[in-house]
């Protein structure tokens, strides 16, 4: 999170980084990354997987 979004903005005080930072972690960083308990996939290919028809 560090590489990709805190060090690439400038914010004034925690008021002004905090709705960034969980549109950040929600929107790309939880849904993204690959998890280890989902068998090296991300989230969203997860869920891809499971509503798509059989």
């Amino acid at each position: 999170m560090k590489k990709e979004e805190v060090y690439h903005t400038q914010y004034s005080d925690y008021s002004a980084a905090k709705v960034p930072m969980f549109q950040f972690i929600e929107g790309w960083y939880n849904r993204n990354r690959i998890h280890r308990g989902l068998g090296y996939q991300t989230p969203q290919a997860i869920e891809d997987q499971i509503r798509k028809p059989a």
